[in-house]
């Protein structure tokens, strides 16, 4: 068997056992139905992002093996599915903007709350410390990790094996989503890719019973054992017989999307005061006050407060009805303290959307002088072209004018120079002509002389 990847991420049932979530006190029914949970947000956000089946594969894998280091007690299932999905887009090569991501996980997290779907402002706080709990959480998976986070899924080996086992086509599906399910379990960090390979392939076929070779076994050809297919279908089947996987709230830090995001723009109220007797005087009249108090000094009558009274520090029934008013003034005060209290903290709720309006009022001015600064700009920058445009349009009439003057000269000079030329040529030839006229009467008259002679 030839290997394409060193795995070294693999743990045994001990260490499993002893998780840092068991360290924490999280049982192991919560953590597997934990792990379950947060492998179904990332197949789910998976398909709304429009992933491809290896994203969320590998974001699986990963979001497995981190909890093998980490407690869920530490760290929230729903940030970490969230910043798993965004690790593996990027590690097959599919990226998604961290936005993008945050948006699904708050969408999805609002539909299974059965929450008021909202919108979430991207410029708001707590898009942006969500934003940051993203990258930091990201940072903590490579840190983990050691940046080793290469993911060798076993559904490479299902199409091979099958092919070599000369099985029927249906049985290909069926062995592709045992090995999708099998993600939601740890059996990825338990048992290498070939050995999941085999045990899906199995419980395929004796789904469908359809007979493989066991004389020699088959599954020694691809280099699995029996023991290890064998508690791969034991985890599968007891993976269907569990109910659907629900959050639970064991993580110390926000618990989610949603209530993270109240907390983080709602301000800060006073908590309810814990009311004691004497606080609750005030509502009861004096009558039923002065009833339930001692009435003699050395008799005591039980009352809400139970206490005794002694006559030397003052146990008179005067001393007793004022010391009760005393207390009634006191706590109306500390009620009147308490309502200011929340009086202002419900005008301190009315000015923060009032201040958050002007401020996006101003924005929003202040884009549109900034729209207007830039059209009059362009309208400037047409006029100038428009300008440019026209006094080219000029200079290049100003030029055809003066070639056409030009061109006119020089026709003139040629038509001149032609007719000197002709003139020339013409008395050449008269003075040619009248040059051999007199040559020929001088030899007539020489021949004269030569015949007298």
């Amino acid at each position: 068997m030839i290997y394409t990847v060193i795995d070294t991420f693999y743990l045994t049932d001990e260490q499993l056992k002893d998780s840092p979530s068991r360290k924490d006190g999280i049982d192991e029914a919560t953590e597997t139905n934990l792990r379950i949970y947060g492998c179904d947000l990332i197949q789910e956000s998976g398909i709304l992002l429009r992933l491809p089946q290896a994203v969320m594969a590998t974001g699986q894998v990963i979001f497995q093996r981190f909890y093998c280091k980490k407690s869920f007690a530490r760290f929230n299932v729903k940030r970490v599915a969230a910043s798993c999905v965004w690790l593996a887009s990027k590690l097959e090569e599919s990226p998604r903007k961290g936005r993008h991501v945050i948006m699904v996980f708050h969408r999805m997290e609002c539909r299974r709350e059965n929450l008021p779907i909202e919108h979430l402002d991207h410029f708001s706080k707590k898009y942006t410390d969500l934003k940051n709990d993203l990258n930091r959480t990201e940072r903590h998976l490579l840190k983990e990790m050691g940046f080793i986070c290469h993911v060798e899924h076993p559904h490479k080996f299902i199409s091979n094996y099958l092919a070599t086992l000369e099985t029927p086509p249906e049985l290909r599906q069926e062995a592709w989503n045992l090995a999708n399910d099998s993600l939601r379990t740890t059996l990825c960090v338990r048992f290498k890719s070939e050995v999941v390979a085999c045990g899906v392939v199995y419980a395929a076929a004796r789904r469908f019973q359809v007979p493989l070779p066991e004389n020699p076994p088959w599954w020694k050809a691809f280099d699995a054992d029996k023991s290890g297919i064998d508690e791969v279908c034991r985890v599968l089947a007891h993976l269907y017989r569990l109910p659907k996987a629900q959050y639970i709230a064991v993580c110390k830090e926000g618990d989610s999307f949603t209530s993270s995001n109240k907390n983080m723009d709602s301000p800060a109220q006073p908590g309810p005061k814990v009311t004691p007797f004497l606080n609750r005087l005030q509502w009861e009249p004096i009558e039923g006050l002065l009833n339930s108090l001692p009435v003699g000094d050395n008799t005591t009558t039980p009352t809400a407060a139970s206490a005794p009274v002694n006559p030397e520090s003052g146990g008179s029934k005067n001393s007793l009805v004022k010391a009760a008013l005393g207390k009634v003034k006191e706590s109306k005060k500390s009620d009147d303290d308490t309502k200011s209290l929340s009086i202002e903290g419900e005008a301190r709720e009315d000015v923060v959307p009032k201040l958050k309006a002007e401020h996006r009022t101003e924005v929003s001015e202040e884009k549109n002088k900034v729209k207007e600064r830039d059209r009059e700009r362009e309208r400037e920058r047409l006029k100038v072209r428009q300008r440019d445009r026209g006094r080219d349009s000029d200079r290049e009439r100003e030029r055809e004018k003066v070639g056409g003057l030009d061109r006119s000269r020089r026709s003139k000079d040629i038509d001149a120079g032609g007719h000197s030329d002709k003139s020339r040529h013409h008395h050449a030839a008269r003075d040619r002509g009248d040059y051999y006229d007199s040559y020929s009467n001088r030899e007539k008259d020489r021949h004269r002389h030569r015949s007298y002679t």
